[in-house]
């Protein structure tokens, strides 16, 4: 199975290129920052002496208040021996090293969980325990890379002698990834779980993780039969045996692999290269699940698995086979759960409920951050995919509730979540800063569903976002386009007709004449001629769509996949324009780390607004700042700096804000200025005459072209998300998406164009 990873073949990584990254600038993966501004002689009396006294003595009287006052709460501490480094062997302690601070890295970056390794020198399982079991700054023990059995009792032991999670990944990781396919792959050959019949090969950490979860599940320990080199353990052995094999041995007649898989439903394999032959999964029932985890050589690879069985359903460790069995899926999340409950152990109810949870992500519309992340191939729910993607956006926000839940259930959580609902919108918002963002609007709209128009309905992108639109409850939406077209991408997609989704062709549409009439009454003094409305009407779909929402059939619309922004705006004005009192404008949204968000204008409509516009712009940034629960601080932004150097282009700028002066408006503003006045305190000190009281979160550029480039550059740059350009004050809600945008995106700038309607 793979880790985090896959191998450096999979991967097309050299081993120079692996060094070199390892040793390059600062040595290893990891540092340390401080969470705390440690600048000023105050900020360093509150954060060590005397300041650190207080909370020191709060928690000597009382030991839960760790996870209030210090990093406890989000803390894991990752530790081995090297006794079973990956697949390389017994390496030693500090040849772990790389990989712990892999594992680290990976929590962190897939659940924003802390960490510290721990490297021991030691095989011996007493020394090792007893280095551990003192251990109290940590929320959760994740143990890593130590071979079986030492494994089994070292786990064993640290969990009954500590009050908090301890975790073999190798065992449970495994177990709780494979029982999310095994479920999957259940259900796509129509067996029963209890009834199925299951043959592993391997008798170490992962195979009786695999054999013991799979029998809390519900399988029969009758139907389990386990293989080691000697053969069948069965009842009765006494060569090679354990205390951990004897609990699963079985009675049984069969003595070899081959004459185990004589009729079995599953085979799994962690074991080694080429252990399952041909000949015996031609042995295996009709319809064989095979998950053949040896990394990096399968047991036996998909192609000689089918070329057996077509009909074979095949996971292995690698990514570059369908069905990768990845821990990354499972540990992360697993630790994420447990964290935020306080829970004081990971138990038989949470690693099932994450195994459900894993399983049914698996049966759901995929995003196109995971059909980027897997090699340009669409995954839809199948025989080739029962495992959801390791770089499913998804993940954090169902595997820890799921397993916060289950915590709850099972009487371990010692801080009980009330409103998981809540536990995993905020989950969202660790790693997504959009979804945080986006939270109150999405929640706001699912309480007053709106009927949003996607005018490019064709489109799979756009029909995949009208499914997930409907699926997230925010309303119900409207595809334009050609029926059998649309119904033909559903099928594609595996989701057929839908209930809750309109199909609206422009050319048939019974609304063509009404539409046209209001097209025509509209355009008729603007030298346009009642056939020209007419032709619009039935062949432009964004005029279509934008009709549909002027005359109050739809709430709000949303186009750009297929056009650029100013043919589609072009469109759109024929049937809506500005908003009385209002100026239409772009507003795109920088969220970057730590919740930090800056709006940028005029960034879509105006090229050159001359300075009564830069007002309006500015006056409607600050009113969306101020709705999405900013309080603004609006910088006319330019190369100047209160006229140094000057230049007539500048003219606008200082004419805006004289202009703001006289609308005695409720919001900080000034300018010109650069962008670093705007964002640094300290350079702006050097002008205490400005009125910004904090660094500047509203940006208001003196061009398109600016706003423009500067948006665009910080989406490919990374280190942020963005979101937009939203067209804001439109008569009616309308939304141009660019054209290289997501699903994602799509939905959600469908659900903000639904908040305009409601807000309206």
């Amino acid at each position: 199975m793979a880790d985090g990873g896959t191998d450096t073949r999979t991967a097309h990584v050299s081993a120079e290129e692996a060094l070199a990254m390892h040793a390059s600038g600062r040595p290893g993966k990891l540092e340390i920052r401080v969470t705390k501004p440690i600048v000023t002689a105050r900020d360093l009396s509150l954060a060590y002496s005397p300041g650190v006294a207080e909370p020191c003595l709060r928690i000597a009287r009382d030991e839960s208040l760790a996870y209030d006052y210090t990093a406890k709460g989000n803390m894991v501490a990752v530790i081995s021996n090297g006794t079973a480094v990956l697949g390389l062997g017994n390496l030693g302690a500090i040849a772990s090293k790389p990989v712990m601070e892999g594992k680290i890295a990976l929590f962190k970056r897939f659940a924003d969980i802390d960490g510290i390794d721990l490297e021991i020198g030691t095989e011996d399982v007493d020394e090792f325990v007893n280095a551990v079991k003192f251990l109290r700054g940590f929320g959760g023990i994740n143990l890593e890379d130590i071979k079986a059995p030492e494994c089994f009792v070292i786990e064993q032991r640290l969990r009954e002698l500590m009050d908090i999670p301890v975790f073999h990944d190798d065992q449970h990781g495994t177990a709780i990834v494979v029982a999310a396919g095994l479920i999957n792959a259940c259900h796509l050959t129509n067996r029963e779980l209890r009834e199925t019949k299951l043959v592993v090969n391997g008798a170490g950490a992962a195979a009786i993780a695999c054999v013991e979860l799979l029998k809390a599940m519900g399988m029969r320990p009758g139907n389990v039969t386990l293989c080691d080199t000697k053969g069948v353990v069965y009842e009765g052995r006494t060569e090679g045996m354990n205390q951990w094999k004897s609990a699963h041995a079985v009675q049984t007649k069969a003595r070899t692999l081959t004459e185990a898989l004589e009729g079995a439903d599953v085979a799994f394999g962690l074991s080694i290269k080429g252990a399952l032959t041909q000949d015996m999964v031609r042995r295996m029932a009709a319809k064989p699940i095979i998950f053949a985890m040896a990394n990096p050589d399968p047991e036996i690879t998909p192609e000689e698995a089918r070329a057996a069985k077509p009909d074979a359903i095949i996971a292995t460790g690698r990514s570059d086979y369908p069905n990768q069995v990845n821990n990354i899926l499972g540990f992360p999340y697993i630790f994420r759960g447990a964290l935020d409950v306080r829970a004081s152990t990971i138990n038989e109810p949470m690693k099932i409920a994450a195994a459900e949870a894993l399983a049914q992500l698996a049966r759901e519309d995929v995003p196109d951050e995971v059909y980027s992340a897997s090699s340009g191939r669409r995954l839809t729910f199948g025989p080739e995919y029962i495992i959801p993607n390791a770089f499913d956006p998804r993940l954090i926000t169902r595997i820890p509730p799921a397993v916060a839940r289950a915590a709850i259930e099972s009487g371990v959580a010692r801080k009980p979540i009330v409103d998981l609902n809540r536990y995993a919108r905020d989950l969202s918002g660790r790693l997504d800063p959009t979804a945080g963002a986006l939270d109150a609007i999405m929640e706001r709209v699912r309480k007053d569903p709106c009927r949003v128009v996607f005018a490019e309905g064709e489109e799979e992108k756009v029909v995949r976002a009208a499914v997930a639109y409907r699926n997230a409850g925010y309303g119900r939406p409207v595809l334009i386009g050609r029926e059998d077209r649309v119904l033909a991408t559903l099928a594609s997609l595996g989701l057929g007709k839908m209930d809750g989704i309109e199909i609206h062709n422009a050319r048939l549409s019974g609304a063509n004449p009404q539409y046209t009439d209001f097209l025509y009454e509209r355009l008729q003094r603007k030298g346009f001629l009642r056939r020209d409305c007419q032709r619009m009407v039935n062949q432009d779909r964004n005029v279509f769509a934008a009709c549909m929402v002027a005359t109050g059939d739809a709430d709000a619309m949303v186009t750009g996949l297929t056009r650029s922004t100013s043919v589609c705006l072009d469109d759109v004005r024929h049937a809506i324009g500005p908003a009385p009192g209002h100026i239409a404008f772009g507003l795109t949204l920088m969220l970057g780390p730590h919740g930090r968000t800056i709006f940028i204008a005029d960034s879509q409509v105006h090229f050159r607004p001359d300075a009564q516009q830069l007002a309006d712009i500015v006056v409607g940034a600050a009113r969306a700042a101020k709705l999405l629960g900013h309080e603004p601080r609006v910088a006319l932004l330019s190369h100047s700096t209160f006229g140094d150097p000057a230049h007539d282009r500048v003219a606008p700028m200082l004419e805006a804000v004289k202009i703001l002066d006289g609308r005695n408006v409720d919001f900080e503003y000034d300018g010109e200025m650069s962008p670093d006045v705007a964002m640094e305190a300290s350079i702006r000190a050097l002008y205490p005459f400005c009125r910004l009281t904090g660094d500047a979160n509203v940006l208001v550029m003196p061009g398109l072209h600016s706003a423009h480039i500067l948006a665009r550059l910080m989406h490919h740059l990374g280190g942020g998300t963005t979101i937009g350009p939203l067209l804001i004050g439109m008569e009616r809600p309308v939304q141009i998406v660019p054209m290289d945008a997501s699903v994602s995106q799509i939905v959600d700038v469908a659900c903000i164009a639904a908040y305009q309607a409601v807000a309206r």
